[in-house]
């Protein structure tokens, strides 16, 4: 009788597109296990009755065990009331596993309210543990869109979504013995196993970007059959957009690009945050043309390097733009470099009836040019503006792809938030998290066009109520200073980025606002992001943990007795580099793996913290600065001074800026007036400025004669911030 039941209740559910998808060889599925599953909706037991095999306990919590509809499908199923926090509910099922059987328990005790993953419980861990079985992951996709769910009002309902049940390779699951409050950690273990899951599921590597924009605005063109289509996007200009805009603006402008530019060919973009520059970014990607994110903020001589580095023969800018941020000298130099300047303004006058009409069509029969994304070239972007030869960064669509979805899997956004983001689409932070993410996951995006004007952007947030903001440590340290308390009462979740967030801009929006500031790390990259923290995992002073699909490994650094320079390797990894004094040559990662260039140190449960920096670059203000360009600078500025000097140049904290730089010499010629005016010279950036010098008789080196700058920083830190000697 159970087996004609399950029968007719898989009949029923595969009427409603409903799959059970294996990723092992199911003869190998062990005779005792915990299924650990995730929970969406009231479906989910009756899925699983019907489509795992054998005839497993199901442990459901009280919310569904007493709806009388459930019970009634479930009646032939052997089922346990189950409350995961009663220890002798648990042990009931400690001895059900021990006696050969399998049970199946739903990790976060009850259903979801916004389609992630809420609080993880110990019980699964514990059985697991106790009862030495392996544990089965189970991902549930799909009912979280339906009726029977309870995201109402964070994602949109239909009728018959499709609706997966992904069953993954069983896993041994055993604590380590060296943990200090092994319970404690236990639902983390098993948080971890199912957002590497949530990951695996979700991420497709082979979709392209503009493919995926197309998707996402399928689910989220509309939130019910009357409703109208709602507005994703809006800059300052204050005309609100939805996904149908800006996917038949991005046509139309796609159309045009292919007038002037070859397919594959790589095209400089030089515009701020605005929806024209999505549209822009979407439109080169659609048909295939790379588009080159050029940091305007520092100075022409970069952005010139910038082109030819990534062969750039066209940049797309605008008019208003280039008056408003004073860039007409830039412009110039791009010219005189051999460069083609194209304007939105003139190729909106050019743009004829016929093609806005193939670009609705377009729109309206959902074509899309190139669905196929994978390792194809995606966007370059620069690591440092701020260097006299910028290294160029390529990213893949697959790239870009594994970053959003690796994201997505630790932090949970719906369409009821409202990310507002003044970071540069040219930062990497800014154009994945800034925009990718959000629009991606079907969540409203505000953008400004700088971070800099800390009153206009607080004002903004409090009229617009948003929920989400990510921002360097100096920006967000310079709107809680600033705002009034009130400004971001609606925001739920922020993030810093870009550059290490202090203790002490935590502490502020915490008193100033009651707002718990996360942490994201990375590098341009990795897409940027590689470890974070969550709602779920946080450990203040810590980057959190690594992102799902990644591998990490550490490099002992001679000087540094814990920990090691942090190595990763992962899907959100690079293609490769163009080198300035190589142009369009790519340097992949060797053997997939990226040196970030920081000293870790790795705790007993994954957190990790940044001990030191050994990579010669410091992040001021977000914008990472070249140490060994500012030490290049110094010595062509002191070129015609005769004698043997030499210079250091490291990176200290700086209570505003995040770092600054401190030039060590044994040159007492050097002013800081000589090198200001050498910069303002040559048309650099002031970001090369030392902000302290040093006059020392001598600098550490090694044996080998090579300059010792871990030394160096010890004694430059001891120079600068003695510490305080205790009170008696």
């Amino acid at each position: 009788m159970k087996e004609f039941v399950r029968f007719c209740l898989r009949f029923l559910l595969k009427l409603m597109k409903t799959k059970c998808i294996f990723n092992f060889d199911i003869e190998k599925l062990p005779k005792k296990g915990v299924y650990v599953v995730n929970h969406v909706s009231y479906l989910d037991p009756i899925m699983l009755f019907a489509f795992l095999p054998g005839n497993p306990v199901f442990a459901l919590n009280g919310h569904l065990y007493r709806r009388h509809w459930i019970s009634f499908l479930m009646q032939r199923a052997d089922v346990i009331q189950f409350n995961p926090i009663e220890p002798g509910d648990i042990k009931k099922l400690i001895t059900k596993v021990d006696e050969g059987r399998l049970v199946v328990i739903f990790a976060e005790g009850r259903i979801t309210e916004d389609g992630g993953l809420m609080k993880i419980y110990e019980a699964p861990g514990l059985v697991a543990d106790k009862s030495k079985a392996p544990i089965i992951p189970v991902w549930i996709d799909g009912p979280q869109y339906g009726y029977f769910s309870k995201t109402k009002g964070h994602l949109p309902h239909r009728p018959l979504p499709k609706m997966r049940i992904y069953v993954g390779k069983p896993r041994s699951f055993k604590l380590k013995d060296e943990l200090r409050r092994q319970r404690d950690h236990i639902s983390n273990e098993v948080y971890m196993i199912l957002r590497e899951m949530c990951f695996e599921i979700n991420y497709n590597k082979d979709i392209s970007l503009f493919a995926q924009l197309m998707k996402t605005a399928k689910v989220y063109s509309k939130t019910g059959w009357f409703s109208k289509r709602p507005r994703i996007i809006e800059d300052i200009n204050r005309k609100q957009k939805s996904f149908k805009d800006i996917i038949v603006a991005s046509f139309a402008l796609g159309k045009m690009f292919k007038t002037f530019a070859a397919h594959n060919e790589n095209v400089g973009v030089l515009l701020p945050n605005a929806i024209a520059t999505v549209c822009t970014f979407f439109g080169l990607s659609a048909y295939e043309r790379t588009p080159v994110m050029l940091n305007f903020s520092v100075g022409s001589k970069n952005m010139v390097s910038m082109c030819k580095t990534a062969l750039v023969k066209t940049v797309i800018t605008s008019k208003a733009f280039i008056i408003k941020g004073k860039l007409e000298q830039a412009v110039e130099d791009i010219k005189a470099s051999g460069v083609k300047i194209i304007y939105l303004e003139e190729l909106a006058k050019k743009m004829s009836i016929f093609t806005k009409i193939s670009a609705y069509i377009d729109y309206k029969i959902k074509h899309i040019p190139h669905k196929k994304g994978g390792n194809k070239k995606a966007v370059i972007v620069f690591t440092s503006g701020s260097e006299g030869a910028p290294k160029a960064v390529l990213l893949s669509h697959a790239n870009l792809m594994a970053n959003v979805n690796q994201l997505a899997a630790i932090q949970t956004i719906t369409y009821k938030d409202l990310l507002f983001n003044a970071l540069p689409m040219f930062h990497s932070f800014g154009l994945m998290v800034g925009m990718l993410f959000p629009l991606f996951q079907g969540s409203k995006l505000f953008l400004y066009p700088s971070p800099l004007h800390y009153r206009v952007v607080a004002e903004l947030v409090y009229e617009l109520g948003a929920t989400l903001m990510i921002g360097t440590d100096t920006f967000l340290r310079g709107y809680a200073k600033i705002a009034h308390p009130y400004d971001f009462h609606t925001v739920r979740l922020m993030y810093s980025g870009g550059e290490a967030a202090k203790p002490d801009t935590r502490s502020i929006w915490m008193e100033h606002s009651g707002i718990r500031m996360m942490e994201a790390y990375g590098s341009t990259e990795c897409s940027p992001v590689m470890t974070a923290n969550n709602g779920i995992f946080n450990k203040f002073g810590s980057i959190g943990k690594l992102l799902p699909g990644m591998q990490y490994r550490i490099e002992p650094v001679d000087g540094i007795e814990t920990g090691g320079e942090l190595c990763v390797k992962g899907p959100n990894v690079m293609l490769g580099y163009y080198m300035p004094d190589n142009p369009g040559v790519l340097v992949p990662p060797q053997n997939g793996w990226y040196h970030t260039g920081d000293v870790v140190d790795i705790d007993e449960i994954g957190f990790f913290t940044i001990k030191d920096r050994i990579k010669r670059f410091a992040k001021i203000g977000g914008e990472m600065v070249s140490l060994n360009a500012v030490q290049d600078m110094v010595i062509a500025a002191t070129a015609e001074m005769s004698g043997e000097y030499n210079y250091g140049v490291v990176s200290v904290p700086h209570e505003s800026k995040g770092e600054q730089i401190v030039l060590v010499t044994n040159n007492k010629n050097v002013t800081s007036a000589l090198l200001h005016d050498y910069v303002k010279t040559n048309g650099m950036s002031e970001l090369y400025l030392p902000r302290v010098i040093l006059y020392h008789d001598k600098l550490p080196v090694f044996a080998t004669g090579k300059a010792d700058n871990v030394t160096l920083k010890k004694e430059v830190m001891e120079e600068l911030f003695p510490p305080v000697a205790n009170a008696a």
